[in-house]
């Protein structure tokens, strides 16, 4: 369906798009359940993510990519050392520095949680031809441009 305006004034969008909405909000309740899961607070699960997803990190490194200050960082780690999901150990690089790991069991938990929604969505492409998958794959690179566009210039990384 195009874009315009439905009974009402309503602003009327492909079904594409309505689903792109229903996905994050999914997307958002499948984050919160997660967090149940791990008894972690969004920004903790946040955190989490990039250690689990890049590997042990700084302080400073994790509080960048958080977008929060290095005190911020300090009790999102002391939360999650508290909780037994990382620890703090010495940074090889730096005899001053430390090092943000996470856990093995708490990589676990959450890649148990994880991997079979993303390998379910992966199969739903196994039903598409290459060309199918193709069109597919530049719909959502397009989409991400679009969200990548709305955002700040420090945060279009």
């Amino acid at each position: 369906m195009p874009t315009d305006e439905g009974p009402g004034g309503a602003v009327t969008v492909h079904d594409a798009t309505s689903l792109l909405r229903e996905i994050r909000e999914v997307g958002a309740a499948f984050e919160s359940h997660l967090g149940e899961q791990l008894t972690v607070n969004p920004t903790d699960l946040e955190a989490m993510e990039h250690l689990i997803q890049d590997g042990p990190l700084t302080p400073t490194d994790l509080s960048r990519r958080l977008g929060v200050s290095t005190a911020a960082t300090t009790t999102i780690i002391d939360r999650l050392t508290a909780v037994g999901h990382v620890e703090r150990v010495p940074n090889p690089n730096d005899r001053r520095g430390i090092l943000v790991v996470p856990a093995p069991a708490s990589v676990e938990r959450a890649m148990g949680a994880i991997m079979p929604m993303v390998m379910g969505i992966d199969r739903v492409l196994n039903d598409f031809s290459d060309e199918q998958k193709a069109i597919i794959t530049d719909y959502l690179s397009r989409v991400v441009e679009v969200y990548r566009a709305q955002l700040p210039k420090a945060s279009k990384s």
